[in-house]
C-alpha cells in the first residue's frame, strides 16, 4: 500500500547558554494568579451514527485496519467501536495488541493468540469481516492454511492479488469454505491496476471471485471509479473506498469523502444503482493520531448522509 503523507517539520534551535540561563531564573519568576492548569487531554473521539440508510442499501461500513497502520489490531477494534464501525478489515502481519507485539495476525499466530483475537472482538462487538491484501499462489497446503484461518475468525472475504496460476486452486477453495476472494488494485503498473485484468482474471468463474474495488488506487492510475465499478458490475464484492486530492497522480493523498477528486458521491450513487450490498471500508493512508480519526469520522459521516439522501431518491 502507499503510504501518502505531507508533514511540515518545524525545529526551533536553542543555544546552550540560553536555556541554561532561562531554566536558572525560573525560580525567581513570581506565579501568575489564576495561571491556567495543565489543560488535560481532550475527549477520545466518537460518532454516533444513525445508519438505518445504509443498512437498507445493504451497505455495511467498514474500515480497512491499515488506515490505523500505527496501532496494534486490538487498538483497531477499541478505535472501530469508537467510531460506530462494527466491521474490520484486518491486515496480515498486523501487531496484536500492546501486550502482544511480537504477535501477527495471520494462519501461523497460534490458538491461544487466535483466540484472545477473537474473545476481543466479541466484547467491542465488532466483527472481522475481511483481510487482506493477502497474496495467494497454487501451493494447496498453504492456500487452506489461509482458507482455515478465515473460517476460524468466520471471515466473508479476502482482499487479494493471486499469481496468475493460481486461479483454479483459488476458485476451489473459495467455493468449498465459502468465503469470497477479491481481486485488489494497487495501482498501475502493479498486476490488477485495470478492471480488464479482473474481468478476465474471474471470467466463467465463480461468483465468489471478483473485485475488491480500491477508488483511491484507480484515481491515482488515471481511471475514473465510477467508471470502473460500471465496468464491474456484478462482480463487485468489496470497497477500499478512498477520496484522493488529485487525479492521475501516484503521490495523491487522502481528504475526507466528499472533498477530493475520486466523485466519493457519485460512486455511491453508481453502487446504490447496481444494487450492491456488501462492505465498504474506510481506507486512509494519510495522517496519523487524532487528526486521523478526526477525518476518518467526517468519512464517516459524509457516508451516513449520503446513504440517507440516495435511500430517498437523491442522486439518482
Amino acid at each position: 500500500m502507499i503510504a501518502c503523507c505531507r508533514s511540515l517539520l518545524l525545529a526551533a534551535a536553542w543555544s546552550a547558554p540560553l536555556a541554561a540561563a532561562l531554566l536558572a531564573t525560573a525560580p525567581l519568576l513570581p506565579a501568575r494568579v489564576g495561571a491556567p492548569q495543565e489543560q488535560a487531554a481532550p475527549a477520545p473521539i466518537t460518532v454516533q451514527r444513525d445508519a438505518r440508510a445504509a443498512e437498507a442499501l445493504g451497505w455495511r461500513l467498514s474500515t480497512q485496519a491499515w488506515t490505523f497502520r500505527d496501532r496494534t489490531a486490538f487498538e483497531v477494534v477499541d478505535v472501530a467501536a469508537r467510531l460506530g464501525l462494527r466491521f474490520v478489515e484486518f491486515f496480515p502481519g498486523q501487531k496484536l495488541s500492546p501486550e502482544q507485539p511480537d504477535v501477527g495476525l495471520g494462519p501461523d499466530m497460534g490458538a491461544a493468540a487466535l483466540a484472545a483475537f477473537q474473545a476481543k472482538l466479541q466484547a467491542a462487538n465488532v466483527k472481522a469481516a475481511s483481510f487482506g491484501v493477502v497474496g495467494f499462489s497454487k501451493d494447496e497446503a498453504a492456500g487452506r492454511k489461509l482458507f482455515e484461518f478465515g473460517k476460524a475468525l468466520g471471515l466473508e472475504n479476502f482482499s487479494a492479488e493471486p499469481d496468475p496460476d493460481a486461479f483454479d486452486l483459488l476458485e476451489k477453495l473459495a467455493d468449498e469454505y465459502e468465503i469470497k476472494v477479491a481481486l485488489h488494485n494497487h495501482p498501475k503498473p502493479s498486476r490488477y491496476w485495470s478492471p480488464d485484468v479482473v474481468l478476465q482474471s474471474v471470467k466463467g468463474r465463480s461468483a465468489r471471485l471478483g473485485s475488491c474495488s480500491d477508488t483511491g488506487h484507480w484515481t491515482r492510475s488515471g481511471l475514473k471509479p465510477v467508471d470502473c465499478l460500471k465496468q464491474l458490475e456484478g462482480r463487485v464484492i468489496e470497497l477500499h473506498f478512498k477520496d484522493l486530492d488529485a487525479f492521475g497522480k501516484h503521490e495523491a493523498c487522502d481528504v475526507p469523502w466528499g472533498g477530493g477528486q475520486s466523485d466519493a458521491r457519485g460512486i455511491l450513487a453508481e453502487l446504490k444503482r447496481q444494487g450492491f450490498q456488501g462492505l465498504i471500508h474506510v481506507e486512509y493512508e494519510t495522517g496519523a493520531g487524532r487528526e486521523l480519526e478526526e477525518n476518518v469520522a467526517s468519512c464517516i459521516r459524509f457516508f451516513d448522509d449520503a446513504a440517507r439522501e440516495l435511500l430517498g431518491g437523491a442522486g439518482k
